[in-house]
């Protein structure tokens, strides 16, 4: 495949040491489970309390109240035969007791992250909205917090901007760890801005967090994009509080929990990241971080022309830059060939789809040719075990696998979104998978379960926007060939200088301008975003 352009990363939505993210094309996203919190089930993604781990789905390219491309948040719920489309509930600006109102452009649900943030046993699910204009703050962006309860979702509560009128697309990156150690579950909110914000737990329903930290994530100055692209918790050191992974443009950064706020630990050295993902891959009670290289400057980083995923194993220091993996579809028992822009690492999820007891890596490549179908996509899942992740046993799934629904086609992005959850409670983490260009842009998702066998596609389904009942008035398709998705709506044609820089972009991703008339609509047309 021949593409010169490179896409922006979507960062997962974390909570612990399970992260998951996933991008639909139509504008829904999809927040996927991630660590245990407190009473009722004790399941940090359980909206409703019913014991069963839920799928949210964020759809920022949703009509809601009348207006294009306000945003939605759908949730599917887990039960005894895991996730349908049947049983869903949508919630946008426009729902009762949800704060702000729906507008044009807002683009509400284009990040997400969950956790229990008021301690009251159910799953709370954060939603941002980084393009949102917020009073005179052109593009300020908003965080809202959406509670669960015994009926699922309902009202919410607005995190507020620190920086009220920095035109900063606050909440543009989200993730849900216990950061200063004191048990209670914290919020990590990014912005086009150097700093990355800390609410502290103890969140209520009228009042927000109980306080608020912030540290300096080593962001460069005019580089491009712009802020803490991705943010990721997990606790590597084992020492009771959740570390800080912060992926930009200047690197990814490892900062460690503390009560006074994150320290820096380390940088891992792997370039810029499109995707980032964390668990305890070898069990041995250090978290793990895996960052995915899914586009390479094949001049100056030989390792794997098209994308590679990085483990770094935890340790009693911390992350540990010296035990690592590196892992492409060159890599022994990975099934498929390494060619150029497949987009291998694009997409991250963590889960044990086997039951084993170990978690296993689900990888993403959207960019996959399959036959003459371009960028139709795939989907990889290596196995983890006592010596940590391995090649050997991985799995590959595409909508050309026996059992898959659909067809390979181009421009579907087959796996530019996935989440790894047990929805049905049998012990095995379900795999979801997000194909941002199926249905002209539209989206749509699919659902293969776990055994102990890893991954079937015997029994997957499939659900699109309309099955969820996310409209699609006012919007109109890309035509031709792929038409990329910005995400925040700031990536830049191919030798175009980013906003408020004076240059041209210089080791950072960009994207050749395809067949959209108007480039800024470019997926922003689609319905189906970011699976958590």
């Amino acid at each position: 495949m021949s593409r010169s352009h490179h896409k922006r990363s979507r960062r997962p939505a974390v909570l612990g040491a399970t992260a998951v993210a996933a991008v639909l094309a139509g504008g829904l996203l999809i927040t996927l489970p991630g660590g245990a919190s407190a009473a009722g089930s004790g399941l940090a993604d359980d909206f409703n309390g019913d014991g069963y781990r839920d799928l949210a789905t964020g759809a920022p390219g949703a009509v809601a109240g009348g207006k294009a491309k306000a945003g939605a948040v759908v949730v599917n719920y887990g039960s005894s035969s895991g996730i349908s489309a049947a049983r869903h509930k949508i919630t946008s600006q426009s729902s009762s007791g949800v704060p702000g109102a729906s507008e044009t452009s807002d683009r509400f649900g284009t990040e997400l992250a969950h956790g229990d943030l008021n301690n009251d046993g159910y799953g709370d699910l954060v939603v941002g909205a980084p393009v949102e204009d917020v009073g005179g703050d052109a593009d300020g962006g908003s965080v809202t917090i959406l509670w669960g309860g015994s009926s699922g979702l309902s009202g919410g509560t607005t995190i507020s901007d620190p920086n009220a009128s920095g035109h900063d697309r606050f909440g543009q990156s989200l993730a849900v760890g216990d950061f200063t150690g004191d048990g209670k579950a914290d919020l990590a909110v990014g912005s086009t801005g150097k700093d990355v914000w800390i609410f502290k737990g103890g969140f209520t329903k009228s009042g927000g967090a109980a306080g608020k930290l912030r540290f300096d994530a080593q962001i460069e100055s005019g580089a491009y994009p712009r802020g803490a692209v991705q943010l990721a918790a997990g606790d590597f050191d084992d020492d009771g509080a959740a570390d800080v992974v912060v992926g930009s443009a200047a690197g990814n950064f490892v900062y460690r929990g503390a009560s006074t706020g994150p320290t820096l630990q380390t940088e891992v050295g792997t370039g810029y990241a499109g995707a980032l993902t964390v668990a305890d891959f070898d069990r041995d009670g250090h978290d793990d971080l895996v960052v995915g290289t899914d586009f390479v400057d094949v001049i100056s980083d030989r390792t794997a022309k098209g994308g590679y995923v990085t483990v770094f194993y935890g340790g009693a220091a911390g992350v540990d830059t010296t035990r690592s993996a590196v892992f492409s579809q060159d890599t022994a028992g990975v099934p498929g060939a390494d060619e150029s822009d497949d987009s291998f690492g694009g997409a991250l999820a963590a889960g044990d789809v086997n039951g084993d007891g170990y978690p296993d890596l689900a990888v993403g490549a959207d960019f996959e040719t399959i036959g003459s179908a371009d960028q139709a996509g795939s989907v990889w899942v290596l196995r983890g075990g006592a010596s940590g992740l391995t090649g050997t046993g991985a799995q590959s799934f595409d909508q050309g696998t026996s059992g898959v629904p659909g067809a390979n086609e181009s421009s579907d992005l087959f796996g530019d979104a996935i989440h790894l959850a047990d929805h049905n409670k049998d012990g095995r983490a379900d795999l979801s998978v997000g194909a941002g260009g199926e249905n002209s842009d539209d989206g749509a998702v699919w659902v293969l379960r776990g055994s102990t066998g890893g991954l079937k596609a015997t029994g997957a389904v499939s659900f699109g926007a309309s099955s969820v009942g996310i409209g699609n008035s006012g919007r109109t398709p890309c035509s031709g060939t792929p038409c990329r998705a910005p995400e925040h709506g700031d990536r830049q044609p191919e030798g175009a200088a980013p906003e408020d820089s004076g240059a041209a972009p210089s080791v950072v991703p960009t994207y050749e301008a395809r067949d959209c008339a108007d480039r800024s609509a470019q997926g922003e047309a689609r319905q189906l975003g970011k699976l958590g």
